[in-house]
């Protein structure tokens, strides 16, 4: 957000709390929760890979913007070890790991289809070059496509990836929802139109017969929508994705974002910031 907005300083106060705070001792990816109150505010290690590719594709868009080789640097050594660290093989797919650890279960990898963060991956793949990034762009969006479920065919928050056989299905830890997590997954496509033309188009179905106000989740498995609606982050997301359908001109009409003054949360206020950057950049290309 910090380079969107072509702020260095408040980017450099942030970057170096993060590197201070959260910077693993033994490589380049950083720990993914922060307790302030707490004695140890860092009591777990685990890097979270959503974050480890958003830090880094800052850094990549940072050291481009304002010709800071340093970032740059920091960017590729990040994408270094996301590629070293979290990719993984399981039967013919190669998945994004979650985190370095803790996914491996029960015969199965789980996965989080929001940690795709295609535009993230884009930027981080010109400092750190390597093939096995659009192996992984490519193999992510099958999964994508492959692991719907449900009267939406909508992808779940949580999803399961039989090691022996490949099977996709919700994982079993999590509720089977289209919720919290994976409404990053229409964010990333619409910000980059990344994928088939279609790849949005389930999303589309599924916010027109909520209208005009989606839910805040939809249970995969029985079909139950939650009682509440969507937070104006979610709903951010759902006017950007149907702005894509639209058209450029078309889709400025009557799919206006929500305000962030109507958000009072960190999630669904960067769930608008990052919904904004996203139109701004997809209308420029456009």
């Amino acid at each position: 957000m910090a380079v969107s907005f072509n702020d260095p300083a408040t980017f450099d106060r942030i970057h170096g709390w993060t590197r201070r705070h959260l910077r693993r001792p033994t490589d380049s990816l950083h720990a993914w929760r922060f307790q302030p109150q707490a004695k140890t505010p860092v009591d777990d290690l685990n890097n979270a890979t959503d974050g480890d590719l958003y830090i880094a594709g800052a850094l990549a868009r940072a050291g481009r913007v304002w010709r800071r080789p340093d970032l740059t640097a920091e960017a590729k050594q990040i994408g270094q070890d996301i590629l070293r660290l979290l990719v993984r093989r399981v039967g013919q797919r190669i998945v994004l790991l979650p985190g370095a650890y803790g996914f491996d279960r029960d015969g199965g990898i789980i996965v989080n289809p929001s940690y795709y963060a295609f535009p993230m991956m884009h930027e981080v793949a010109q400092v750190a070059p390597s093939g096995v990034w659009s192996a992984l762009e490519a193999d992510g969006l099958r999964l994508i496509e492959d692991g719907r479920f449900g009267k939406w065919d909508l992808p779940p928050d949580w999803l399961r990836v039989d090691q022996r056989t490949g099977a996709l299905s919700p994982a079993p830890y999590w509720p089977a929802r289209f919720s919290y997590d994976a409404i990053r997954i229409p964010l990333h496509l619409a910000w980059c139109r990344t994928g088939s033309p279609g790849a949005l188009a389930a999303f589309w179905r599924y916010w027109e017969g909520q209208h005009p106000f989606p839910p805040s989740w939809v249970d995969l498995q029985s079909g139950t929508i939650a009682p509440y609606p969507a937070d104006p982050g979610t709903r951010s997301v759902a006017a950007l994705a149907l702005r894509t359908r639209a058209g450029s001109e078309a889709g400025a009409e009557g799919s206006s974002l929500p305000s962030i003054g109507e958000a009072d949360h960190y999630y669904p206020s960067a769930l608008i910031v990052l919904s904004r950057i996203a139109m701004q950049e997809f209308s420029t290309i456009t």
